[in-house]
């Protein structure tokens, strides 16, 4: 039900109606038409903010379990879902592997939201959710950090930052998990370009290629170590600190 409801709504709409300024301007065509940034737009509106959530589940749909199936996450202890929602993808990922306990972190009053789906996938007992604010600070301690659909809503110094704090927080022989659409180089057909174009009048970020993602976890003491494919239209970029 979120997803023609959010994709059907002035704020979504207006975003669009600003292509020109986010063009000529790098500011984001969401910001031009409701006066700033969509997150913040979404913590002062809990019925929209619950509304976009929703949209996210519906439009990455396929996603979790493709992603879950792709990779071996019973290796970890501890997973970090950083920025996870209401659990979508954590939650999927627990399903799917009995060994880890996860951690997933998102701002307070989406953090609030998320108990109910926890519970009807079996896995509230093995989640701790803690609120907070990805800029200011990430969960500590965590083997696995999984950054879904987070970094391409972000500048590239936004994302060095958020990739700062994943640094400093996680165990020393950890991995960093990046789940987005790896766009491929050239004219070649993608999800990822539709959405590429969402993203920069909506956030304000991009979807990246393989080399920009390399390029971008370098600057953050990260090296990016494989690109795992997946049934859905995202990848799972590995990368280890350096």
């Amino acid at each position: 039900m979120g997803h023609p409801l959010t994709l059907a709504s002035p704020w979504f709409v207006g975003a669009f109606e600003h292509i020109m300024h986010a063009l000529q301007t790098g500011g984001t065509g969401f910001e031009k038409a409701m006066g700033m940034p969509v997150f913040q737009y979404l913590a002062q509106n809990p019925e929209d903010a619950a509304l976009f959530n929703d949209t996210m589940i519906g439009f990455h749909g396929s996603e979790p379990a493709a992603v879950a199936d792709a990779y071996d996450f019973s290796q970890f202890r501890t997973v970090v879902d950083v920025d996870g929602g209401t659990g979508n993808l954590l939650s999927t990922i627990l399903h799917r592997h009995n060994g880890p306990r996860g951690v997933l972190f998102d701002m307070p009053h989406v953090i609030a939201n998320a108990a109910p789906l926890l519970k009807e996938r079996g896995v509230e007992e093995r989640v701790s959710l803690e609120g907070g604010n990805l800029f200011e600070g990430v969960p500590a301690l965590g083997d696995a950090y999984v950054l879904s659909h987070v970094l391409h809503d972000w500048t590239e110094e936004q994302c060095v930052t958020i990739l700062d704090h994943c640094r400093s927080r996680m165990q020393p022989q950890g991995l960093l998990l990046i789940v987005e659409m790896v766009l491929p180089e050239g004219d070649t057909a993608h999800p990822g370009k539709m959405l590429d174009m969402v993203m920069l009048l909506v956030p304000g970020g991009q979807e990246r290629t393989e080399a920009q993602y390399a390029a971008l976890l370098e600057r953050a003491g990260f090296r990016l170590v494989r690109v795992v494919p997946t049934a859905s239209a995202v990848s799972i970029v590995e990368a280890v600190i350096t």
